[in-house]
């Protein structure tokens, strides 16, 4: 056992040290004791329009009996595109098991940034933002939603006596968190059948910058009072765990009949621990501050009672 472990480490060192050696600046040592690297990629060294940081966690075990632990960060990435990504790189290490395959890994991503970028060249110009630009919308969060980007679906069975629900819930905005350029913030909504979970997420999608955002974590909790019961769930988008996360949190607070997305946009520099802080941070400040986290009663009540009025125009309900 002892023997095979140490053969590992010296694959992982060696296999640091050609990566290191191919990509030069590309490659950042996060953490040398724990094998934490990144590595940025981009379709073209000299005018980049398309960039990706991959973030790798090498275990013990790797290569020899498990895949690194990995997450993709970029300001464009989400929905299908990261769905599509990361099960490119899952395919990538089955067919290479005990093998070593950053590099792979790598080219992989670069060849579908490659791919990305000759697709849009006879399209719409892409504007091309900075790190700070792509998270400074703490003023202008909700200016622009005409985006086309393809809604996330949920598979809900919605039952007849639930086809009455056609109104949007309204939509409440909480403060942005900021933190080494990373920007977080939290949307919440009352929901009493999966139906408006839908409804508003749909509704949040058509904003361009919450559609871009590096991750669109939510959870939600609906009482089921013939049942006496909860129908709950949650979404990580991307940021293993942080789903699961915020639903117990959610638990935890005892509220009910409404749903909180968290949307991140990320900044180029790794938080660590402090993100997952951050996302349940943001929930728990709005939930406070829409009165969710009274009684078990009046959670209930607040849910039931928040509907949309068409003659409500509030900026933080609706986006302007």
């Amino acid at each position: 056992m002892a023997a095979a472990e140490a053969d590992g480490s010296q694959r992982q060192i060696e296999e640091i040290e050609a990566l290191s050696s191919i990509y030069g600046d590309e490659w950042c040592v996060i953490d040398e004791d724990n094998r934490i690297f990144c590595i940025k990629i981009s379709d073209n060294l000299e005018k980049p329009k398309w960039t990706l940081c991959l973030q790798v966690i090498l275990p013990p075990e790797y290569p020899d009996t498990a895949p690194p632990i990995y997450q993709l960060n970029a300001p464009w990435l989400s929905g299908q595109d990261r769905v599509n990504l990361g099960n490119s790189l899952e395919e990538i290490y089955v067919q290479n098991i005990g093998e070593s395959i950053l590099y792979l890994w790598v080219e992989k991503i670069r060849e579908v940034l490659i791919e990305k970028s000759q697709l849009l060249e006879s399209g719409p110009a892409i504007k091309k933002t900075t790190e700070e630009e792509d998270v400074d919308y703490e003023d202008d969060y909700f200016f622009d939603h005409q985006s086309k980007n393809t809604v996330k679906t949920l598979d809900f069975v919605i039952t007849e006596n639930q086809s009455d629900v056609e109104e949007l819930p309204p939509i409440k905005h909480g403060d942005p968190i900021t933190d080494r350029r990373s920007t977080f913030q939290a949307h919440l909504a009352p929901v009493v059948f999966p139906k408006q979970v839908k409804m508003v997420l749909s509704k949040l999608y058509e904003n361009k910058k919450i559609a871009n955002a590096t991750h669109n974590i939510y959870a939600y909790r609906i009482y089921c009072e013939d049942r006496q019961t909860f129908l709950q769930d949650s979404e990580d988008d991307g940021e293993t765990a942080a789903g699961g996360r915020l639903l117990h949190l959610m638990q935890i607070l005892n509220v009910r009949n409404v749903l909180v997305v968290v949307s991140r946009w990320y900044g180029g520099i790794l938080l660590g621990p402090d993100r997952f802080k951050h996302i349940n941070n943001c929930a728990r400040n709005i939930l406070v501050e829409e009165n969710y986290t009274g009684s078990p009663e009046e959670s209930s009540k607040l849910g039931k009672n928040k509907r949309v009025r068409k003659d409500n125009k509030k900026k933080s309900e609706h986006y302007t």
